[in-house]
């Protein structure tokens, strides 16, 4: 018995009522490298002026598309697909957080959002991928595009060398999935 209480005293205490001062900026939460600031930059040099929003104009304000589009394409990327999971990441995660600038939208505006832009957002998010490729960024195996899963082998434009590449095999993949999104 003497050992167990002898093992407590060396624990860490937990006090979730002290209040934390968090830093000023979301920024200095993120990691440099995260893939945040990749998909930001790269909606950034895209045009977002076609996007359409709330085409009746009432209800609260809207938010940028190009926020929109870069929460889809992030959110995505890191396996998250349902309007409310986007919505509850908007509060969770800090990547998510970072991105839309710590507002929230909800699950329904995130839905009529990409249920009006599909095709935009197809466009987009593979013009994201080339980016990506060029870049020499792109190691994802699996996309998905409009719901429809297209396999590329890791390291695509790297030149691995492996039989996946011989023959311009992945060239045609990358088109099969172009030509979905158009």
């Amino acid at each position: 018995m003497l050992k167990k209480l002898a093992m407590a005293e060396r624990l860490v205490e937990v006090d979730r009522n002290t209040p934390m001062l968090l830093p000023a900026e979301l920024r200095d939460w993120v990691p440099e490298d995260d893939l945040v600031h990749f998909v930001i930059e790269a909606v950034k040099t895209l045009p977002t002026g076609q996007f359409v929003g709330n085409e009746r104009g009432t209800g609260y304000a809207q938010y940028p598309a190009s926020m929109m589009v870069a929460l889809l394409i992030y959110c995505y990327a890191n396996g998250i697909f349902s309007s409310r999971r986007i919505e509850r990441a908007t509060y969770r995660d800090l990547g998510v957080r970072f991105l839309t600038g710590d507002t929230h939208p909800d699950h329904d505006t995130i839905c009529s959002f990409r249920r009006q832009n599909e095709k935009l957002i197809g466009k987009v998010f593979l013009r994201v991928l080339e980016l990506a490729r060029e870049l020499k960024l792109l190691q994802v195996g699996t996309i998905s595009v409009d719901g429809h899963w297209e396999v590329f082998p890791a390291g695509i434009g790297v030149g691995s060398g492996t039989k996946a590449f011989a023959g311009g095999h992945h060239q045609r993949r990358w088109h099969s999935a172009q030509s979905q999104c158009q």
